[in-house]
């Protein structure tokens, strides 16, 4: 394997729960390389999203490292984690997260504007909007621009989920079972726009617990027990 692209090193995470802890990840190691299509699999409880977030910096660990392109994520300052997660890495979630009152456009559209004061957008808006609408049409969503969440399928909707987690052009996609709130024929559809985003060179994290739907990646990874045990 080359280089690792992101990489977590012996992860531990620790939640409690009134007084009794509940150990996520007890020593988990993963690496991804850049171009790599990897699925984190395992049964329900045993840390996969976690982990997820964790090296999303969506979340902390209690012991060891997450390391991005040979920089110690934690170690980084609060502005540069928050650069990170709007730049670095796209994230998809099993039940999209679309703002109701904004439309398909717009959701895929907000990230982009994060971090842009007004003068700024009225300069970068029109070449923002126009990759916006061409990160759409890539997922099939052309036609759908202006309506609401509201109106569309469970599909389509993580179709907009998936764009809007592409449009700053991250290096990295974490999804967290993105297929998980989808009838097989929707999802088989969702993961053939996953496959033809990682032919194009999209580095991608999919936590899923299916087995059918982790063969669609090239390498598949298992927590047991808090730690990653078997790798193909």
């Amino acid at each position: 394997m080359s280089k690792p692209l992101l990489e977590a090193r012996d992860v531990h995470k620790t939640y409690v729960l009134g007084k009794s802890p509940l150990h996520v990840l007890s020593g988990a190691s993963l690496s991804i390389a850049k171009g790599e299509f990897v699925a984190i699999m395992g049964a329900s409880g045993s840390g996969k999203s976690t982990l997820l977030h964790i090296l999303g910096a969506l979340d902390t660990l209690d012991r060891g490292s997450v390391t991005y392109g040979g920089l110690d994520v934690g170690a980084q300052s609060g502005r540069w984690r928050e650069d990170y997660r709007n730049h670095s890495v796209g994230f998809v979630f099993q039940f999209y997260h679309l703002l109701p009152e904004l439309s398909v456009f717009e959701n895929i559209l907000l990230p982009r504007m994060v971090g842009y004061s007004t003068l700024k957008w009225l300069v970068a808006g029109a070449g923002a909007r126009r990759e916006a609408r061409e990160i759409m049409a890539k997922v099939g969503l052309d036609h759908r621009a202006k309506h609401r969440p509201n109106e569309l399928s469970g599909g389509e909707r993580q179709r907009a989920a998936i764009a809007r987690a592409l449009v700053n052009r991250p290096t990295v996609l974490l999804a967290d079972e993105p297929t998980g709130n989808l009838d097989a024929a929707t999802g088989r559809g969702i993961l053939a726009v996953l496959r033809q985003l990682h032919q194009e060179g999209q580095t991608i994290a999919m936590v899923t617990h299916d087995s059918d739907v982790a063969a669609r990646a090239t390498r598949t990874v298992r927590l047991v027990d808090g730690r990653v045990e078997a790798r193909r």
